[in-house]
């Protein structure tokens, strides 16, 4: 079989006006579905993300000026950040993201919280000021 006959063979016809408003509509419902499919109210559940260690106005209470490092590691814990560039200084950091369920209920135990307590000591090794109290929750 030649080119030629094979060409020849080939018949086009011509699409009705039915079926292009078809293929129109289909083509928009899919592309529709498609872009909708991202507002959709199905999210990814989500945890709750406690980081560090939370401390409460009470435990920061018991702190006082000229305590040591060894009485507040007693009280407080570890430090989040102990910073070798600035040995003197403790960052105690507590930062909760609400996950999935708390954030969609509203509850109202259940929110974003973010304490910063910082503890400066003096070239002995003593507490000679703290900042971040107020960050802290009472209880």
């Amino acid at each position: 079989m030649s080119h030629l006959t094979m060409i020849k063979t080939l018949t086009f016809r011509p699409l009705s006006p039915a079926s292009v408003l078809r293929k129109i509509v289909i083509t928009s419902m899919l592309s529709a579905t498609v872009a909708m499919s991202g507002c959709s109210l199905l999210s990814v559940y989500k945890i709750d993300l406690p980081q560090g260690t939370a401390i409460t106005q009470a435990q920061a209470q018991k702190l006082q000026l000229g305590m040591n490092q060894n009485q507040v590691l007693y009280i407080l814990g570890s430090p989040a950040i102990r910073d070798t560039l600035e040995p003197k200084r403790w960052d105690y950091i507590y930062d909760y993201q609400a996950g999935t369920e708390g954030s969609r209920k509203g509850i109202a135990d259940v929110k974003n919280a973010s304490q910063h307590l910082i503890i400066y000591f003096d070239d002995n090794g003593l507490v000679n000021r703290i900042e971040g109290i107020e960050s802290l929750p009472a209880s």
